[in-house]
């Protein structure tokens, strides 16, 4: 499904236009499926409002997630040609989240996608830091004959920032209150906490803690699946606390935003020593590792945020795991701890509807970052566009 020649022409008219249908697609450090969720967004910048159409995920096959999870080794010529499989997976999902909505795809105005990150490198003094997010958008824009923005990290790092994380804005304009402090606490691979005030100037956030990344990687060590569906293996298991407490001193929990980590940290090589450990022990392991994940998000809180929110509101992968949303609220009481359902979205879809708004921002040429948050030089407009 080739883009027409009016393609440019289409988008900016789309830009006057009250309202636009705009996918949002990622695949996070998790790397188990394509999130894709169409929204209708009115308006842009602070006066943005968006509501969710649809939104599906398309699972990875077992093959392509151990490709994805192994990219960090691949050659070059791996990591090429898994660029353009995950171009088509992402455009299938697109293809699919747009028939869910009964909507034709050549009715979508534009799709932002933010790919699978296969290395993230924060910045370090003397070393500018560096991002690689894959997914071919050419192949995305070729199937769906829709425009593409990608590849939105790398503006930010580019002018000194983290890259990351990169929803605060979005947060910002779905979910603020007046008079309120909300954590929007996202549990992918990785943690991150976005501080919600009702002046864009309060916002903080910042990648907070590991979090699906190392309990996925003691699950399949462990058990051989994919994941601890519901936090079943941790609820029967025992924690141990003096691990609890050599984890929580890792040195990226203490360090002070701005911040970002990734697989480079947390990845399998973080679980490998522990295995020994727990050799026969695997729910102990994720009993262990859940209530790690759970203090360290909630550590991060009084350590980091100017005060303690009112409400934290979790969203992504983590959201599913009642073991982790049991011992968070634990971790973080008094303030009360529940899923972004209560703020009337799917859990699952927020971080896809993020980047459908980011692609938003971009259409209209408005920055896309908070630098507070990632500790860029300056508000950029954020990815690259393909026609």
């Amino acid at each position: 499904m080739q883009a027409g020649p009016d393609t440019l022409a289409r988008l900016l008219a789309a830009r006057q236009r009250p309202s636009r249908f705009v996918i949002g697609l990622l695949s996070g450090t998790s790397a188990d499926a394509a999130d894709a969720a169409l929204c209708e967004i009115t308006g842009a910048g602070g006066d943005a409002r968006v509501r969710l159409i649809a939104y599906v995920e398309a699972p990875f096959s077992a093959p392509l997630q151990r490709e994805v999870l192994a990219a960090s080794d691949a050659s070059a010529a791996e990591i090429a040609t898994l660029h353009f499989r995950l171009g088509e997976v992402f455009a299938q999902a697109a293809l699919e989240v747009a028939a869910r909505a009964c909507l034709r795809i050549g009715d979508v105005d534009l799709i932002a996608s933010h790919g699978q990150t296969v290395s993230h490198q924060p910045p370090t003094p003397g070393h500018p830091g560096a991002t690689l997010q894959i997914g071919e958008a050419a192949v995305i824009a070729e199937r769906t004959g829709v425009p593409v923005v990608c590849d939105c990290r790398v503006r930010d790092m580019a002018a000194g920032g983290e890259g990351a994380p990169l929803v605060p804005l979005a947060d910002w304009i779905l979910f603020r209150q007046p008079g309120r402090v909300r954590a929007l606490q996202n549990v992918g691979g990785i943690s991150n906490v976005t501080a919600v005030t009702a002046d864009l100037a309060g916002v903080r956030a910042f990648d907070n803690a590991p979090g699906n990344m190392v309990l996925d990687a003691a699950t399949r060590a462990a058990f051989g699946e994919p994941f601890d569906r519901g936090g079943a293996h941790a609820a029967r298991g025992h924690i141990d606390e003096a691990v609890v407490a050599e984890l929580l001193a890792h040195p990226f929990l203490t360090a002070a935003p701005p911040k970002s980590t990734g697989r480079e940290a947390f990845g399998a090589r973080f679980v490998e020593p522990l295995l020994g450990r727990f050799a026969g022990r695997g729910d102990d392991l994720l009993a262990t590792l859940t209530t790690f994940v759970a203090r360290a998000i909630a550590a991060s809180y009084l350590r980091f945020l100017p005060q303690r929110p009112d409400e934290v509101l979790v969203s992504g992968g983590g959201a599913r795991n009642a073991t982790l949303l049991l011992a968070l609220a634990r971790a973080a009481a008094p303030t009360p701890v529940s899923t972004l359902a209560h703020a009337g979205m799917d859990p699952a879809a927020k971080e896809a509807v993020a980047f459908a708004l980011l692609g938003n921002e971009a259409l209209f040429a408005h920055a896309g970052n908070v630098p507070a948050a990632t500790g860029a030089t300056g508000p950029r407009v954020l990815g690259k566009l393909v026609l």
